[in-house]
């Protein structure tokens, strides 16, 4: 089984590109906490590059910005490149495939939606709500 869940802060703005076939992948890197971090220990938290294809990468690119907290659940994901000196890099990343904003709404300054969210808001047609004056009408 190959399952990453991860709960962070983003580092920097996510980065969104287009591949040669058009599709989105969007990159950033996650800071996150160690759990049992040693007072005097000097890097208390773990970078780990996540990437986000098609729908999840727009997602990322419109809503996340640096400092958020967020999760990713995802796989991770070991993969290697040759250079233009020929040099051969190697990279182990995770593959995020569902995202979510993890910081409490005090700590949001504006609305983001999830990436769930219905196209329309079901506020806007009041025809279906109507409000209650008193907790005697009930029906239970």
């Amino acid at each position: 089984m190959n399952k990453v869940i991860l709960m962070g802060r983003l580092t920097q703005d996510p980065e969104l590109r287009q591949t040669t076939t058009n599709k989105s992948v969007c990159s950033f890197r996650l800071a996150v906490n160690k759990r049992f971090a040693k007072q005097n220990e000097e890097n208390n938290a773990d970078f780990f590059p996540i990437v986000a294809w098609e729908k999840t990468a727009d997602f990322c690119n419109n809503y996340f910005r640096k400092g958020q907290q967020v999760a990713v659940i995802g796989r991770l994901q070991n993969r290697s490149w040759d250079d233009a000196d020929g040099k051969k890099h190697y990279i182990t990343e995770i593959v995020a495939d569902e995202v979510f904003f993890a910081d409490s709404k005090k700590d949001s300054s504006t609305y983001a939606p999830s990436l769930f969210d219905i196209d329309s808001n079901p506020l806007e047609n009041n025809n279906s709500f109507y409000s209650i004056a008193e907790d005697n009408e009930l029906p239970f």
